[in-house]
């Protein structure tokens, strides 16, 4: 077998591709806070909460807030919210009664000098509607009662905003102005059709990888057989030369991958920042380069047009081999991915990440390979470890999920890494992203793609083999996970505890079921060499 360069760039980022291995849903807008004291008369969710700003009748701009612990819950429909005048408090802190005469409007109050509840008391006192509290700092704070309060019956909302949006504001009141706002917390849906997309293009992707997997082992094995059948080798020790490197993981290497992928998850946590990000879309962009190219010539060497083309090779320093398909392709490819880096920031670059994330997840699984059930068992499972730790059980070390933290970006300025699939969601009223994992696809997809291998190589029909029950597994823990994650009131969560029992407990007992267990376990595909199966595709 020959290495090729674009071959190790792809492997040179395949821990990188799988880092990421959670499901998320553009931002959480309604949880709970185990951290946080809760009682009677303290007990609310923390929710975002959307601030619309007029200003003399005009609409001009809407902040963001978070929701109190305490007070009334916030109206969820933007058309049954009030549209309430502001005013700023004097004095500012409001711990004290206002000198300004209130009659039902919202007030604006600093932070700071005395509690939460001890300010919306006092505005409550005083006539106020709402509170709106300026934090002291960029990020927002969660407003909790604290443990001695007593008078916690506070009949109005309290929301808190970050220091730019108060400054905002107080330049609006300081103009003589005349403010209003409205506060309402709007629901997301249970379903966005962005979650439906994403769920096809996961699904499709494995189906493509598993095809273009299993298609290329056949024609190797097909190729062995008429070398056989012609008697030009001996049974042991033929080798067959086809171009690229089939990486086949072993146990070592599948416990080894998820220790090292753990030291990377934690130099990204720790070193999150713009220029860090920019080092991962220059190691994306390459592979994304290389996943394009390779699915573009496999692709178009299908044509009669280009198989000639395809077939034809010219001798380039340092690269080797290269045919004249490939060089023609080579030019747009570097094109896509370079303008693809340079433009990332724009509304519609997703669509230029998921076409170099699809091309290279594909190009990946043709690559890395599992060669039996056992060392795939052992790949899941200490993914699966490797995913709950660094989702849920990271937070008391970290203070934080990290591998949530990592997937959206955060500290870096960007919307998420590049090492991720994402469809903006269309019907929610906090936009964002849906996103999943390179490493929910890549690694369930070496089950499925081996499951497919050992069916064509093996001669199973559909229903008689595993790769039919393995995608309906995949499709079905995807989907489980979406469920789980509309239940977490859009909390990220680890696909693979969810796909992994699906897929590899469907594996295990169908091949439990049909005696294939042990020949699965420890030996996998039929020895390419000495294939004992007609081969030939089916009429």
């Amino acid at each position: 077998m020959e290495f090729k360069i674009g071959d190790c760039s792809i492997c040179g980022v395949f821990v990188v591709l799988v880092l990421c291995s959670t499901l998320v849903s553009g931002g959480d807008i309604v949880h709970q806070d185990d951290t946080a004291p809760s009682r009677p008369g303290c007990s609310n969710n923390f929710v975002l909460v959307k601030v619309p700003i007029w200003v003399d009748g005009i609409e001009v701009t809407e902040f963001v807030g978070v929701g109190a612990r305490f007070g009334p819950t916030l109206e969820s429909k933007e058309k049954r919210a009030n549209q309430t005048r502001l005013a700023f408090a004097d004095p500012p802190d409001c711990c004290s009664t206002p000198r300004n005469k209130l009659t039902g409007e919202a007030i604006l109050v600093h932070r700071g000098n005395c509690s939460f509840t001890t300010k919306a008391n006092v505005a409550e006192d005083a006539g106020a509607s709402a509170i709106l509290i300026i934090n002291n700092q960029t990020e927002l704070f969660k407003m909790v009662c604290e443990k001695n309060e007593a008078d916690l019956d506070i009949g109005i909302p309290a929301v808190m905003l970050p220091q730019h949006a108060g400054t905002s504001l107080i330049n609006f009141l300081g103009n003589s102005s005349s403010v209003s706002v409205q506060l309402y917390s709007p629901k997301r849906p249970m379903v966005d059709i962005a979650e439906v997309f994403l769920w096809l293009m996961a699904v499709a992707t494995i189906l493509c990888a598993s095809y273009w997997s299993a298609w290329r082992a056949r024609e190797a094995a097909i190729e062995q057989d008429k070398l056989l059948k012609d008697g030009s080798n001996e049974c042991n020790g033929t080798e067959v030369s086809h171009s690229g490197v089939v990486l086949e993981i072993n146990i070592v290497s599948a416990v080894l991958f998820v220790v090292v992928a753990s030291c990377f998850l934690i130099m990204l946590y720790k070193l999150m920042s713009s220029w860090f990000i920019d080092v991962l879309v220059v190691l994306f962009s390459i592979g994304g380069f290389e996943g394009l190219q390779t699915c573009l010539v496999a692709l178009l060497s299908c044509f009669r047009w280009f198989e000639r083309f395809g077939q034809s090779f010219i001798k380039i320093p340092f690269l080797g081999p290269v045919s004249y398909l490939m060089l023609a392709i080579s030019p747009f490819c570097i094109a896509f991915a370079v303008l693809w880096a340079v433009y990332r920031h724009i509304s519609f670059a997703w669509i230029g990440q998921d076409i170099l994330g699809i091309a290279l997840i594909i190009t990946v699984l043709q690559i890395v390979q599992i060669p039996n059930l056992k060392v795939g068992t052992v790949l899941l499972s200490c993914s699966l470890l490797y995913d709950l730790f660094w989702v849920f059980l990271s937070k008391p070390l970290f203070h934080k999920s990290v591998m949530i933290v990592v997937a959206r970006g955060d500290k870096s300025g960007e919307d998420g890494i590049p090492m991720l699939l994402k469809i903006p969601r269309l019907y929610d009223p906090w936009k964002g992203y849906s996103i999943i994992g390179f490493g929910d696809i890549i690694l369930p997809g070496l089950l499925v793609a081996f499951s497919l291998r050992y069916d064509w190589l093996c001669n199973k029909r559909l229903r008689e083999g595993y790769f039919l029950w393995a995608m309906i597994a995949y499709g079905l823990g995807l989907l489980t996970t979406y469920v789980a994650l509309n239940l977490m009131d859009g909390h990220g969560q680890p696909a693979l505890l969810y796909i992994v029992p699906f897929t590899l407990g469907t594996f295990l007992t169908l091949g439990k079921q049909r005696g294939d267990l042990k020949h699965l376990w420890t030996r996998g595909e039929p020895d390419r060499p000495c294939p004992h199966v007609r081969l030939q595709p089916d009429d």
